[in-house]
């Protein structure tokens, strides 16, 4: 039986950015196939198993949170830097280069306006910021 190109491999797979928790399973599970056939894998296998790792490691970057201790300021400092995002980013959420600066140092508390702003921005749930 002859071997599946990559091109084959990646119609049969349909690899794309990674947005719904399914198509995380999903994926992995494709990845996890990948990495079980160890040294019986083929080159073409092995170039989709890259692909799928950069996906999955999207994904993960994209939608991992701090650890549940922490601090409503650690969790925005945490989706701003893994959203790439700026002080600058969140001034129309705080009005106010001051006010972003003490909501990052904790100095001023989140309101639950700001929260439910930032929950729209980041795309999660409002209460991580309360």
């Amino acid at each position: 039986m002859p071997t599946a190109t990559y091109e084959q491999l990646l119609a049969e797979t349909l690899p794309q950015v990674i947005e719904s928790e399914k198509q995380y399973r999903d994926i992995g599970n494709r990845f996890g196939d990948l990495v079980g056939k160890g040294h019986a894998r083929t080159p073409s296998e092995t170039k989709l198993m890259r692909l799928l790792a950069l996906l999955i490691e999207d994904y993960d970057r994209r939608n991992a949170m701090p650890p549940d201790d922490s601090t409503p300021q650690d969790r925005l400092r945490f989706l701003m830097e893994h959203s790439d995002k700026t002080p600058a980013d969140l001034l129309p959420v705080f009005g106010q280069r001051s006010h972003v600066n003490e909501a990052l140092t904790g100095k001023r508390p989140i309101s639950a306006e700001h929260a439910r702003k930032l929950g729209k921005m980041f795309n999660v749930d409002s209460g991580l910021f309360i």
